[in-house]
């Protein structure tokens, strides 16, 4: 969601919109190091764990009218997480495309 160099593309919706947020929460669910916090028909917040124990904040929202899911994930403490974030949602796209 953010507008500058630490933009990621949101989640391409292709078909049903709801059979695509449901796959969004059913790769989530799979993932060792993400609990869901929070999930309902438009939102899923969760909280990403590092092998360090430092917490990350993800927020996955969809939306509709533009046909996508817009996604971010931010660390809880500190600045520059060695792009960690970033690589973190590039994996969740892949599952989630795949």
């Amino acid at each position: 969601m953010a507008t500058d160099s630490h933009r990621i593309e949101p989640l391409a919706v292709k078909g049903d919109a709801r059979a695509c947020f449901d796959r969004l929460r059913t790769v989530l669910g799979k993932r060792k190091d993400t609990t869901i916090i929070s999930a309902d028909d438009v939102q899923i917040r969760v909280e990403f764990r590092t092998i360090l124990g430092f917490v990350d904040d993800g927020l996955f929202i969809l939306d509709l009218p533009n046909g996508r899911i817009e996604i971010r994930s931010a660390a809880r403490v500190g600045y520059w997480d060695m792009g960690k974030n970033r690589r973190r949602m590039e994996e969740i796209r892949a599952d989630y495309s795949g």
